[in-house]
């Protein structure tokens, strides 16, 4: 017997989103490879924020309290979140200068092989 296939249906088809502007996007591989598993809710909002504020290349530049501030977490949450999503491989991060706690930040592409 075969698999009856799904056919997607758009619940709001008057509202189908549109690329205007600016745009941000997440690799599926997030999910699909496991990525998203291996993160807490903060890493992933942290990630999220990081995505949506970055240019063409992946890099953004705002400020660690600003970044803090708007997520609704203090410094020690965002410090051990970056920690994590550099370690992951998924983001990059050069300060502005030598012990300078901000800097520029880079979305990397998603490291291939599935999350380690």
């Amino acid at each position: 017997m075969a698999a009856r296939r799904l056919v997607p249906v758009v619940p709001s088809p008057e509202r189908i989103r549109r690329i205007r502007g600016s745009f941000a996007w997440l690799d599926h591989r997030l999910l699909r490879e496991g990525h998203l598993d291996r993160l807490s809710l903060v890493d992933i909002a942290v990630y999220l924020y990081l995505v949506l504020v970055a240019d063409r290349n992946g890099v953004s530049f705002y400020r660690k309290d600003v970044i803090s501030k708007r997520l609704g977490i203090d410094w020690s949450q965002f410090e051990e979140s970056k920690a994590r999503l550099l370690e992951r491989g998924l983001i990059a991060f050069r300060p502005f200068a030598p012990r300078d706690v901000d800097g520029f930040y880079q979305i990397l592409d998603v490291p291939a092989g599935g999350a380690q």
